[in-house]
This record gives structure tokens, sequence and C-alpha cells, in this order.
């Protein structure tokens, strides 16, 4: 996860007379939260390795509808719930194929491998133990993360209150959140960190801090957020892959920087026009498409957006939504 990945345009301009190959392909949860993986057979291409089933988008079908034809091909079941989750681009050098993801939360049927592959359902946390083709890799940094991603605002003078509202919002569902608080110095911020922790201990929450890289890894938090200074001023990775580690966007630039560092996420703005930054340009969704397509690394879309806007998001090729009103006073209100 850690290693360079060359641009996407750039690699594409290599192989032009290589044509992409369009694949469906499936991320099936059960209700124990396992994943359920096939292997490849040992004579295939990437034979031995495990891959997340699915397969070649035939002429005149949709990603979905190819979907539901490979899973009854090979696994004997029916998808009646699933959505976009990412869509990854990958060069192989004698193959370029495009990835369509589908988070595939309801099936019907048994599945079993109707052509005699190897299934197995694999719990996420063991996923990093299997062998994987290349372009499945952000699969599987998708599948480790949440659709949503709260920013938390300011915390204000009274932090006992701030600390409350941040335990009801990860309660209600933020298992993922940055801290960021930009009007207290360094000795307050990580006094509120280490607060924020002990407060969300019992809620499974991985918190990342907005700060320098090192004061996560002292304060033993999941990981850390870059703002663009910070991102921009990087030559290399500045955590192990035991922490997450993810970057503020707003653009192409910024994007693949993140990829060539071997980033775990990014946050991609202004969607919207947003209070905090009135005259900004806006992006839109078919420009934030534009920009994450085939981007082999999950993005959430960041500025004026709630849980109203997730199914836009999702179809906009988003991991999910970023936001700090949003999401504080939706979830910290109910």
């Amino acid at each position: 996860m850690c290693a360079s990945t060359p641009s996407i345009e750039a690699e594409s301009a290599k192989h032009t007379s290589v044509a992409v190959i369009q694949v469906a392909a499936a991320a099936i949860v059960d209700e124990r939260g396992r994943v359920l993986l096939g292997r490849r057979p040992r004579h295939a291409h990437q034979g031995g390795l495990w891959e997340f089933p699915g397969g070649k988008i035939e002429a005149g079908e949709t990603p979905a509808e190819a979907l539901a034809r490979e899973l009854r091909e090979e696994l004997d079941i029916i998808p009646v719930r699933h959505r976009p989750l990412i869509r990854v681009g990958h060069d192989y050098g004698d193959k370029q194929v495009l990835l369509h993801v589908f988070l595939v939360e309801g099936f019907t049927g048994s599945p079993h491998g109707r052509e005699g592959q190897e299934i197995e359902w694999v719990a996420r946390t063991d996923l990093h133990r299997r062998a994987f083709p290349a372009a499945n890799v952000p699969i599987l940094s998708a599948l480790r993360l949440p659709c949503r991603y709260l920013i938390t605002p300011e915390p204000g003078d009274d932090w006992d209150v701030w600390l409350d509202a941040l335990a009801g919002a990860a309660r209600r569902g933020c298992p993922l959140i940055q801290l960021r608080a930009p009007q207290l110095n360094e000795k307050k911020f990580e006094a509120l960190a280490d607060q924020a922790l002990l407060r969300l201990r019992n809620d499974n929450v991985r918190l990342l801090l907005n700060a320098e890289p090192e004061t996560a890894r002292r304060l033993g938090t999941a990981g850390v957020h870059l703002n663009g200074r910070r991102l921009a001023d990087l030559a290399r990775r500045p955590l192990g892959e035991d922490f997450l580690v993810s970057a503020s966007c707003h653009g192409e630039n910024d994007l693949q920087k993140c990829v060539e560092l071997g980033l775990d996420f990014a946050v991609l703005s202004p969607l919207k026009p947003t209070a905090s930054h009135p005259g900004a340009p806006a992006l839109g969704w078919s420009a934030f498409a534009r920009l994450v397509d085939g981007l082999p690394l999950p993005v959430y879309a960041l500025g004026g957006l709630s849980d109203s806007d997730l199914d836009d998001a999702w179809g906009a090729g988003a991991q999910g939504i970023a936001a700090i009103r949003g999401l504080w006073s939706d979830l910290g209100s109910q």
C-alpha cells in the first residue's frame, strides 16, 4: 500500500493501443462483517491470488447488470442490496483494467463456487494476510473505511459539552473522526486529543489528528490527516501501515501526490459552497467524478454536505462524505 503508483493518465498514454478491460467486481459482506473472496485458478492471469468475485462487462451491459450476471454465474447468488464502492484503474503492463466495484450487503441464495473455484469468508481484519492482484489493493482500503468522515468543529470554551457531542456523534454513525482545532496552541491541542481518546475509548472509533505526524504517533491515535501545506512538504509517507494517513486535496495534482505517497485516503473539496469559504469555487459532482474516476485511492467529498448527499457521493465515485457542520449537527442532535 505504501508503494508509489504512477499517474493513471501518464501510464495510459504509454499504452494507447491497449484497450481498457471493464470489469464488475463485488465486495460481498455478510451479517458478521466478513468478506467473500475467491481464488483465481493457477493457470489464469494472476493465478493463485485471492480476488473479489466478478468479471468482464460485456458489450451492452451496465456495470450493475454485469455484477448480477457474474454473481449468478460464479456463485449462484442474486444481489438484492448493493451500491458503488470504488472505481479502480490499474495498468499491469500487458493489460489495463478498470474495476467497477460494488459493496454488496444483501443477496439471495447460498454462495458456492459454481466454476470449481475456491471461495472463503474472511474477516475484514484478516484481509491484509491474503495475496491479491495489485488492482484489488485499493478495494481493501475502501473496505476499511466508513461512509462518513467527521471533522470536528472548534471546541470553544466548554470542553465537556464538546466532548459529549463528540461521543454522541461517534455512537450515532461516525467511527472515523478527524480532530481539527486550528485555534488551539500545540499544548492545548494535545490536551484535547488526550481527552478525546479517553472519551472515545469504548466506541470503536478511529481518531486522526490534523497535526504533525509525529504527534499522532506519540499520542497513540489511529493516524494523521495532512493539511495542504503538510502534504506539499512531504517526500514520502510519514507513518507506517499501522497508522491511517489521509490528506486534504483541492485538485488533480494533490490527489496524484496522495497516490504516489501511498496514503490511505483523501478528502477532495469544496464540493458545494460553504459558509466558511463562501467565495471558493465549488467543484460539483461532475468535476468530482472526473477527478476520482479510476484513482486507486478512496476519496471523500467535502463541502456543504450531509447524510442526504450520500447517494450522490457514491454515484460520483466517492467513498462517502466528510463534513463538519453537516455530520456534527445531523448526528449530534438525534
